[in-house]
């Protein structure tokens, strides 16, 4: 089928326009920025463009629990000296902060990452994108990293109710630590992280020794890697060690976080990834040919990111883009030279020896060879989708599943990039 029917891709303007506060490195308008471009090249006609839903309490506490969520709809900017014992009890601070407009920016990246998860479970698209979603540091109790809701913990629960076994893979120069937590006890959900430790580098956690443990023993991979890795190191390590996962656990589905702070020059990272480098492992993972859902995560240079994911959606709808950059809103950010892709600092040195990446290649694989070859789960009933509160005495009972039609009003295609529609029934500039 044409590309256009096979690539799913989410967004809400709205959530790009929320503010972490003054000096705080998070700057969510980067997905504003990347759409921009997404736009610019004209990539917008090649797939299918959905506003998600804002996921629903309930659908959150499908991991989170239910007192958490339910602070995190109370909690405001005038309210939070009200809880002082709150606030501390579920991390909240100057890493994660209170601000306007919270829990609707949890709704919207977590809905799209849901979303994403039901039309691949769906079959209506092979690849989904969400490049506001991958913020893989939120607990079940508590905020961390910058991340309140862990949309990627959410939407692999949906993939887990049609595939047996999910593959999660974290490019992020960030330990994905909550979703590695989430699920270290099964055998379900492996999870591959592939990120900077040691120093007392944040979160901390990932060491090559952590591979999980009950039921899930050996099913945490973790690749720790030192400062200044290159685009030839990234790359040969990370396929190596995703062919021979594939091989041995073989997935039903990959969920792909895409953290662009990997990147040479961010401003919270310490590897020298080029963009095309990065780019490389989401072309890599895309023709594995199996369901793909993909998200962005951290990133803090954020032209940058916006150049990365832009780059990445492109290679996702195999289009290589011209390198100079057409105009778009936010032309300015990308001056003076307007190019797409970006090069590599040259003074930074690799502290990855070629005996420090062979070793660290050497234990994964031992640990690989002592987990059970691709193991199997009894499928049963497929679960709901996700339930809706009660609205009227009209609307659907939370106990019975959406029907299909419930779920593509739920999901509303984005027309304001098709001209030729004239029955949507939404605010065309709401996703400007």
């Amino acid at each position: 089928m044409p590309a256009k029917d096979r690539v799913s891709y989410f967004y809400d303007g709205d959530v790009g326009s929320v503010y972490y506060g003054p000096n705080h490195p998070m700057k969510p308008h980067r997905l504003c920025m990347t759409h921009s471009l997404v736009l610019a090249y004209g990539l917008h006609n090649k797939m299918e463009i959905y506003r998600p839903h804002k996921a629903y309490p309930v659908e959150l506490a499908q991991f989170h629990s239910a007192d958490y969520i339910d602070f995190l709809h109370r909690i405001t900017p005038d309210t939070q000296e009200l809880f002082s014992k709150e606030l501390l009890k579920y991390n909240m601070g100057e890493d994660c902060p209170v601000f306007d407009n919270l829990f609707e920016f949890c709704q919207i990246y977590a809905g799209g990452t849901i979303d994403a998860a039901h039309r691949l479970n769906s079959q209506l698209c092979d690849i989904a994108i969400n490049w506001a979603g991958g913020l893989h540091h939120a607990r079940k109790c508590a905020a961390s990293g910058f991340c309140y809701v862990n949309d990627l913990v959410l939407g692999i629960l949906e993939l887990l109710k049609c595939h047996a076994r999910v593959l999660y893979i974290d490019i992020d120069v960030h330990h994905g630590d909550g979703v590695e937590e989430a699920f270290y006890q099964t055998d379900r959900v492996m999870t591959v992280s592939f990120h900077k430790f040691g120093d007392l580098f944040f979160p901390g956690t990932g060491d090559v020794k952590d591979v999980g443990s009950n039921e899930g023993k050996y099913y945490a991979i973790n690749v720790p890697l030192k400062d200044g890795i290159d685009d030839t190191s990234f790359t040969r390590m990370f396929k190596l060690i995703i062919s021979k996962v594939v091989e041995f656990y073989q997935p039903g589905a990959i969920v792909l976080q895409c953290g662009a702070d990997s990147l040479a020059g961010d401003r919270l990272g310490c590897f020298n990834l080029s963009i095309e480098g990065h780019a490389e492992c989401v072309r890599f993972v895309k023709n594995l040919n199996l369901p793909l859902l993909v998200t962005g995560g951290g990133g803090y240079t954020k032209e940058n990111v916006a150049r990365c994911w832009t780059v990445e959606t492109g290679a996702l709808l195999d289009s290589e883009l011209p390198n100079e950059i057409p105009d778009n809103d936010y032309i300015n950010y990308f001056k003076p030279d307007c190019k797409l892709k970006t090069h590599p600092g040259s003074n930074m040195e690799n502290l990855n020896s070629k005996t420090y990446l062979s070793t660290i290649k050497m234990q994964v694989f031992e640990n690989l060879r002592n987990l059970q070859h691709a193991p199997g789960v009894q499928m049963h009933e497929v679960p709901p989708d996700w339930y809706l509160p009660d609205i009227n005495e009209d609307e659907l009972n939370p106990d019975e599943r959406i029907d299909q039609h419930t779920q593509d009003k739920l999901i509303q295609r984005d027309d304001e990039f098709y001209a030729g529609d004239n029955d949507n029934d939404h605010d065309m500039d709401e996703a400007s």
